[in-house]
């Protein structure tokens, strides 16, 4: 941690004394345009009456000029590229001393009737979401969501395979994160991939090849006023005849414009995270597989995210009054530049989907791969066929500070049921939450919090935080039920791993001990593996009855009137309840 937390510090300072070159320069180009002005200015004066060198030193001033203004713009833009990678390398700094809270949480990711969302702090406040995502897009955030959400257990070897590897092109990733973060968009991927696939042109075909021949005819009428060969009315008449092509489409291009300057900025963001997922040398065989999507026939999706980018700023010189009025009228701007989004939309509208969903898949990755660069001291699950589900060593909850986090071993086999008892906040609640993290981690690919984890794939499903619900009619006890009727559902169609804490709390004692029992025989001859936490110690005769059953408890013990909790998992049931001695301690009773 401490040398992860100095890489961080580095990569910092090397970024901040870039940036302050960069500054530096960008002042000093600054002058020299003011000084190139103030040239000019003077120069004219002394020149003008000599033809040759005053159109001489004009052409030179603005070939000056306009090399000093793309000079200060790529300096601009490297200095932002810096103050970009100085904020990561930051969050990175603030996240591994624990300080992550104000990261986005995640919380729209919250499912009440998803598999284990609700359950194990995925998502929200705090959550290990918050802790590990990085993504710089809307739709990157949406797959590391759905990565976590999936649910699947296939295919975790190869998922392993792209996140070891981009977890060590650090530089990649910042300079990705970095680009991303240069260009703030506003609206949502899924818009713009649907305006794309339902746009329709409106321009009649002849309009392809008009505004071209229209523009030189424009140029023959301008040489021919230069060398008074044709009167300036005939220019003006010919500039209210480009404006009357122009008028029939004019509603049409108004509103055109409007939605392609909701794109414009996507697409000058994302050409260039195109580019730089086409430059990354990848071998696992999941991330080539990716990479290949973004392959097109006849040009590399970069450019043609660059090129339709640059059509979309040529639309945008319309919003220039005179320029929009004279473009119209002599070149019929607005119909060569819709003619140009209507060429790039019919060419790619059925692949820009699969571009985006490339760029939201490495975004994604990255956020992953971070993590497991930032914890080196987790282990990827050796992912076996056999009769242990989990075979852990010092497994702990990976958000939990390290040096007051307590780790427990754990081994659990197939159709297997651990039913664990345990005094209030000894620890069961947390080491629920841990398995099902681990889970979900080892199913997408992620290194697990532990020194070693073998882990044979399966599906994942809990009910821990069941709630009433005032906007569905529903009490406390009945969405319970309803919860556990998912649980038996799901249980019929395939094998899980059921985590459970404290079934049917919102009944009466009598009710809660025979129905527990009921159900937890039900879980027992369905095939599945679990965990059950529970209060109630009389379930956990039922480890008399079946030998899949098997009771570990969390202790408590009371030392010259203090509690004192170990969180360590034992064999065997608890005996120790602490909740009479917490009512008296805080003289409640």
């Amino acid at each position: 941690m401490t040398e992860l937390i100095a890489f961080y510090h580095q990569e910092k300072k090397r970024f901040e004394i870039k940036r302050d070159l960069l500054k530096r320069k960008i002042n000093l180009v600054s002058l020299i345009r003011i000084g190139l002005f103030l040239f000019t200015l003077i120069a004219t004066y002394f020149t003008f009456e000599n033809k040759a060198l005053f159109v001489s030193l004009i052409i030179a001033s603005l070939i000056g000029f306009v090399f000093l203004v793309l000079t200060y713009q790529n300096l601009t833009s490297e200095k932002e590229l810096c103050e970009q990678l100085i904020s990561i390398n930051t969050i990175e700094i603030n996240a591994l001393n624990g300080e992550y809270l104000d990261l986005p949480k995640g919380s729209e990711f919250i499912d009440d009737h998803h598999f284990y969302s609700n359950d194990i702090d995925l998502f929200g406040k705090g959550s290990f979401f918050q802790y590990m995502n990085r993504t710089a897009t809307g739709s990157g955030s949406e797959t590391l969501a759905q990565v976590l959400l999936e649910n699947n257990p296939d295919h975790i070897i190869q998922r392993q395979e792209v996140i070891k590897e981009l977890s060590q092109k650090v530089s990649w990733r910042q300079k990705f994160l970095a680009l991303a973060n240069m260009v703030k968009v506003e609206v949502d991927h899924k818009t713009i991939i649907s305006w794309i696939k339902t746009y329709k042109s409106f321009l009649p075909s002849i309009m392809t090849y008009l505004p071209f021949l229209f523009s030189v005819l424009s140029f023959v009428f301008f040489t021919l006023l230069v060398f008074n060969l044709v009167s300036f009315y005939l220019l003006l008449v010919w500039f209210f005849i480009g404006l009357a092509i122009n008028s029939p489409f004019f509603k049409k291009i108004n509103h055109l414009y409007v939605d392609a300057g909701q794109v414009k900025d996507t697409f000058k963001q994302y050409h260039s995270l195109l580019k730089e997922i086409e430059d990354l040398p990848i071998s696992s065989a999941l991330g080539k597989e990716h990479k290949d999507k973004i392959r097109s026939s006849d040009k590399k999706a970069s450019v043609i995210f660059k090129e339709f980018s640059k059509i979309l700023d040529a639309f945008d010189q319309r919003n220039n009054m005179l320029f929009g009025i004279l473009g119209n009228g002599f070149f019929l701007w607005d119909i060569r530049q819709t003619s140009k989004i209507d060429k790039w939309v019919e060419a790619y509208q059925h692949q820009v989907q699969d571009w985006f969903e490339v760029i939201a898949y490495f975004d994604a990755q990255i956020s992953l791969s971070n993590y497991a660069y930032n914890h080196p001291e987790h282990h990827f699950p050796e992912i076996v066929q056999s009769e242990d589900i989990l075979n852990t060593i010092a497994l702990g909850h990976p958000i939990l500070d390290k040096k007051l986090r307590v780790d427990n071993d754990f081994i659990i086999n197939k159709n297997d049921f651990h039913i664990i008892t345990g005094a209030n906040m000894a620890g069961k609640s947390t080491f629920l939450r841990t398995i099902s993290l681990g889970l979900v981690m080892a199913n997408s690919g992620l290194p697990v919090c532990a020194k070693s984890i073998k882990y044979s794939p399966i599906k994942l499903i809990t009910s821990m935080r069941t709630a009433d619900s005032l906007a569905e009619e529903s009490s406390y006890f009945y969405a319970e039920i309803m919860r556990l009727r998912f649980i038996v559902e799901e249980m019929a169609k395939e094998k899980y791993f059921i985590i459970l804490d404290e079934i049917l709390k919102g009944t009466n004692s009598k009710d809660k001990a025979v129905g527990s029992r009921k159900f937890v025989e039900k879980l027992v001859k369905s095939g599945s593996a679990g965990i059950i936490a529970t209060h109630d110690l009389s379930l956990c005769e039922i480890e008399k009855i079946y030998p899949q059953i098997h009771n570990q408890y969390f202790d408590a013990k009371i030392n010259n009137e203090e509690l004192y909790f170990d969180y360590k998992l034992k064999d065997g049931i608890c005996t120790n309840m602490n909740a009479s001695f917490l009512l008296k301690k805080m003289e409640i009773i």
